[in-house]
């Protein structure tokens, strides 16, 4: 968790601090959504005694944070780190999934209006998995204990429906793209997130 607080800090002083150089539009939101993948059908001997734990599907509930500055109205770049809220069992062992993911931004001229703005983003990025074994023989039978790395590429569809000048709401669609994500039983990750925000810079 300490890693998910410094990217938070950061995600918070790197806007204002860009803000003061050369950005048109610095924006931060956070928010709460879903995520969701299937289980690779696997089953574990996890503590060697011989009872099979089944892998499980990736999901529950997962909180958002992120940024975005915009060099002119249409083209900016921003990144996101999600994180699962509550540790949930995998094979009989609790872990936590992390992704965070860097992009290139793009709002489509002459789409939206004044209160509501769709942005679509693209980037890079990476997912780990942090296990929490009760010791080193379980760890040992779950392949990626007791952390596991996957890089990925990243794709979205959000939204700013501004609810005042600088206030909005940010529903997106988030596809994860993630290599080798073998826990679980597909590559492809999509997230679904409601978010709220504040943006200096529009020119209101």
């Amino acid at each position: 968790m300490k890693s998910i607080f410094k990217a938070v800090l950061l995600l918070t002083i790197v806007p204002a601090a860009v803000r003061t150089v050369c950005a048109q539009e610095v924006a931060a939101y956070l928010g709460f959504g879903g995520a969701h993948d299937s289980s690779n059908g696997a089953r574990i001997d996890t503590f060697s005694n011989g009872t099979l734990h089944d892998t499980p599907g990736l999901g529950g509930v997962f909180g958002h944070v992120g940024a975005s500055v915009f060099l002119n109205k249409y083209v900016g770049v921003g990144g996101e780190i999600s994180w699962a809220f509550f540790q949930a069992d995998y094979a009989g062992i609790q872990y936590r999934p992390t992704f965070y993911t860097f992009d290139a931004i793009l709002r489509p001229p002459k789409v939206g209006t004044k209160r509501f703005i769709p942005e679509f983003r693209a980037g890079i990025g990476g997912v780990r998995l942090h296990f929490f074994p009760s010791d080193d023989l379980s760890c040992a039978q779950v392949s990626g204990c007791p952390s596991s790395d996957h890089f990925q590429e990243h794709f979205a569809a959000a939204a700013r429906w501004y609810l005042t000048s600088h206030f909005y709401l940010r529903p997106a669609v988030d596809v994860h793209y993630v290599n080798n994500l073998s826990e679980f039983g597909s590559n492809w990750v999509p997230q679904y997130s409601v978010g709220i925000g504040y943006s200096l810079g529009r020119g209101e």
